[in-house]
């Protein structure tokens, strides 16, 4: 039994910005053979040997990556676009070669990438369950008795005999899943395809994913929903473009990640009304790196007025990402505030001591005010933050089903006047 089912050491690959040259037919290439050695010896009588390409005309979508993961194990990688996943997906699963570097995987590998790869569209889907099968080296036998499962998982029994090209994108999805799932691979590695499933189907699968695991699979997942990431993996690697910045336990490693893009999301630029000049506006969890539900939060908006204000005042409202409102807080209810110069830096906010809102994507929409003066005057740019996903009632983990907002209560249940609880305590 190996000790890892994965290893990256130096993983490498470059690439060259732009198209050097197209397709050639076979006369262009008859010629270039034939003027080959011309254009060698004008080459090194010119001290000209080489194409002139400066480092600007490449760029490295991974550069020098390493990790290791060990048989059973489910990694989530996680990074923005651009950041190198799909890249390093399509490394191991030997679609391409690194520029530099190598990685060993020990066992047979199913690989989920993209819509329709390792199909061919016109095979039905019967068919190209076996091209599969036999493409990861099992035999007819072994693919005869996971047969009906994988039609089944996916969900096209009425269509196993259609040509795959005529398949949406989701039956694709569902059959490509079904076959990488159930085929007898040692290793699967799943890119960010099952975004194009519908919610129950992806539900299935993430389950599906999480029996594999505890079978001693090792599954390899992107995804930019940390939320399964969370619940369906146990270590986590964080890439930026090019790079590995963090490994660890999932959790630790989402946080990273969304207290680094809440931190990016930030525009520094600053913003102005009538009366201020608005430079930036903090969210910053007490407790923790990212905003979690039912942890302190500190809201200040820090700006400077461009006149005297005899009464100042801040108005902050957070909205849904689609601009509903969900909550507000005003500033004069709990406090005043002495008379401002212009040109003085002013922090105002406040510190909510337990943030209610559940996992999800937020905004907030600020207005300053000038209460001597009767005015109102609306920010003209929202900030965007989120919510992390972290246990809350008895430990679990919540979804959209709970809404937006939670609540902290204690557990009623009574039977002739009594309570019948066995503890007697809050949830939350």
């Amino acid at each position: 039994m190996f000790d890892f089912s994965i290893r990256a050491e130096s993983l490498s690959k470059q690439y060259m910005i732009g198209q050097e040259r197209g397709y050639k037919n076979f006369r262009e290439v008859i010629g270039e053979v034939a003027s080959a050695p011309f254009r060698r010896l004008r080459s090194s009588n010119n001290g000209n040997g080489r194409s002139k390409r400066s480092a600007e005309d490449f760029i490295w979508a991974l550069k020098d990556v390493s990790f290791e993961v060990k048989p059973g194990e489910l990694v989530g990688i996680i990074g923005r676009n651009g950041a190198g996943k799909s890249t390093l997906l399509k490394i191991l699963s030997r679609i391409t070669k690194p520029t530099r570097g190598h990685a060993v995987i020990n066992g047979r590998v199913g690989s989920l990438l993209e819509v329709g790869t390792g199909f061919h569209p016109e095979l039905s889907g019967r068919e190209n369950i076996y091209l599969n099968g036999a493409i990861l080296g099992m035999r007819k036998a072994e693919i005869n008795r996971k047969f009906d499962e994988i039609v089944s998982f996916a969900e096209v029994e009425k269509f196993v005999d259609t040509p795959v090209k005529r398949y949406s994108s989701g039956m694709y999805v569902r059959l490509a899943f079904g076959v990488a799932a159930h085929m007898e691979t040692e290793v699967l590695l799943v890119d960010e395809v099952l975004a194009v499933g519908d919610a129950q189907f992806q539900k299935k699968c993430f389950n599906k994913m999480r029996e594999i695991g505890n079978d001693g699979r090792t599954i390899l997942f992107v995804s930019h929903n940390m939320a399964a990431v969370r619940t369906i993996c146990k270590r986590g690697l964080i890439l930026e473009p090019g790079k590995s910045v963090e490994v660890g336990e999932i959790n630790k490693v989402v946080d990273a990640y969304l207290a680094r893009a809440n931190e990016e999301a930030r525009d520094q630029t600053s913003s102005e009304t009538e009366s201020f000049l608005v430079h930036d506006v903090l969210i910053k969890p007490v407790e923790s790196e990212v905003v979690k539900t039912f942890e302190p939060l500190d809201i200040v908006v820090r700006f400077t007025p461009k006149q005297e204000i005899e009464d100042p005042g801040v108005y902050v409202s957070i909205l849904t990402s689609e601009h509903r409102r969900l909550a507000g807080l005003d500033f004069r209810d709990f406090a005043s505030v002495h008379k401002l110069r212009a040109g003085q830096l002013v922090e105002m906010g406040f510190r909510i001591e337990s943030f209610p809102f559940l996992p999800g994507t937020y905004q907030l929409e600020i207005h300053l005010k000038d209460m001597a003066q009767h005015k109102f005057e609306f920010v003209p740019k929202n900030y965007q933050f989120e919510v992390a996903v972290t246990p809350i009632y008895a430990g679990r983990k919540l979804d959209g089903w709970f809404g937006e907002v939670g609540l902290q209560a204690q557990p009623i249940a009574r039977e002739g006047g009594e309570f019948i609880t066995e503890q007697d305590q809050a949830l939350v």
